[in-house]
């Protein structure tokens, strides 16, 4: 069998993965020279490669699997991960990688890979038989998009994913708190939850509620960076911009002014 119908069997390679089969380092290298030259493989960035898979050169890695190959540390992160879950039906060209080594950002078949520092390693997951793909959680996720959302997706993205993303679980959002350690991201948890989710509805909800108020501090600020006529809501010491209070059903979140 090829050289080639080998490496399909990988989204992604490197040059380790095709010395497996030569077990020299050079042989290696001029192996995938000879592909990549033939157009059947295509060099996404310093060793990192995929096949060639159609005639108008489609490639055999998705960008979530691309993203995933970086380093053996790297996952999906962020509003890629939202895209992974299908919570939002928008496309976007730029994809978020979070890892415990730092690489340079780059572009690679119309996408641009972004590295973000991750703040804590729980709430990963590691998709089996996706081609080794590892993602944030759904908690993880919505956590680091809050965090994040002035830098990164902004307010309403994330406040419009959130709203899509279904159930979440309590247990799971305290324990990944407690890791950030970060009064505002318990204040900008409360108020979405609150308002998006419905704290209040059972008794374990109503004790997630008093967890996050019991670590949010007595600052007040801003809930994000837009600008324009904003509402304090007085519950979790929040001013958030009139806009955002509109809900996509044309609905208003409550606000204590």
């Amino acid at each position: 069998m090829s050289i080639y119908m080998q490496l399909l069997n990988k989204p992604v390679f490197t040059v380790n993965d095709v010395n497996i089969y030569y077990d020299n380092v050079n042989s290696a290298r001029s192996a995938i020279y000879r592909l990549v030259k033939a157009n059947m493989v295509k060099k996404i960035r310093n060793n990192l490669y995929t096949c060639v898979i159609g005639a108008n050169g489609e490639v055999n890695a998705n960008r979530f699997q691309i993203a995933c190959g970086i380093n053996d540390t790297a996952y999906i992160s962020h509003h890629t991960a939202m895209e992974y879950y299908g919570i939002t039906d928008q496309v976007y060209y730029d994809v978020y990688v979070s890892s415990k080594t730092a690489f340079n950002n780059f572009e690679f078949d119309g996408y641009i890979y972004h590295y973000v520092k991750p703040t804590i390693d729980k709430g990963v997951e590691k998709i089996p038989y996706s081609g080794g793909i590892s993602v944030t959680d759904k908690e993880r996720t919505v956590l680091d998009s809050l965090k994040d959302m002035d830098k990164i997706s902004g307010a309403e993205e994330v406040l419009s994913n959130i709203e899509d993303v279904g159930k979440l679980n309590e247990g799971k959002l305290i324990e990944y708190l407690a890791e950030y350690d970060n009064q505002f991201l318990y204040q900008k948890v409360g108020f979405v939850m609150t308002n998006y989710h419905g704290i209040g509805k059972s008794l374990m909800m109503r004790a997630f509620k008093e967890k996050l108020q019991e670590q949010m501090g007595n600052s007040k600020r801003y809930f994000s960076n837009e600008k324009g006529p904003s509402t304090y809501n007085k519950e979790w010491q929040l001013v958030v911009p009139d806009r955002l209070l509109e809900l996509k059903n044309g609905g208003i979140i409550d606000a204590d002014i």
